[in-house]
């Protein structure tokens, strides 16, 4: 059993850590946007899927980049959500929510670790080679957003992504001759 004063004790406890979670303020979207810049960015599309036979392809689009804190306070619980949509189109074909900058915080002037965002959708095709003449592989944007304990998400930026494809079909396997042969070869 619980005694009264240890059950006033754990309550107060509880209050205290509430009040405490409350009182950090979140910031303004423009304290927000002005406390860290985008560096080292890098766009690509990537393989989701591969399957050698049938043959299957499904690239997705990645950016892939740091956050320079250029502000004079710590960087923490920064969370990065990106949009995906073909250009001149308004419907999104993918997204991507990351909970990127947590335990360690990006000190005043230092970048963070590489941040990555793939996109939980893409194009299918056949094989690498048949994306260049895909209709539905055509140019991709990314929107980046940021938020932070508990901010309004706010715009980074608008990326277009390049249309480099990181992804190496594996070499066919060639079973040479069979057993067989070698045989027949060395009795003539």
């Amino acid at each position: 059993m619980i005694k009264p004063v240890t059950a006033l004790f754990i309550v107060t406890m509880i209050v205290f850590s509430l009040s405490q979670t409350a009182c950090v303020k979140s910031m303004s979207p423009d304290q927000l946007k002005a406390s860290m810049e985008i560096t080292d960015l890098e766009t690509k599309w990537v393989s989701k899927f591969y399957q050698p036979w049938p043959p299957r392809l499904i690239l997705v689009p990645v950016l892939l980049f740091r956050i320079r804190n250029v502000s004079d306070r710590p960087l923490t619980y920064v969370n990065f959500n990106v949009v995906f949509r073909f250009k001149a189109e308004n419907e999104n074909f993918g997204d991507c929510f990351l909970a990127a900058i947590r335990g360690t915080p990006v000190e005043p002037g230092e970048k963070s670790d590489v941040i990555t965002l793939k996109s939980n959708l893409g194009v299918d095709a056949r094989n690498v080679n048949s994306f260049k003449d895909n209709p539905r592989w055509r140019i991709a944007v990314a929107k980046v957003f940021a938020t932070s304990r508990g901010s309004q998400p706010v715009l980074m930026g608008e990326y277009q992504i390049s249309q480099k494809i990181d992804f190496k079909e594996p070499e066919a396997v060639h079973m040479g001759e069979k057993p067989g042969a070698i045989k027949e070869k060395e009795k003539k």
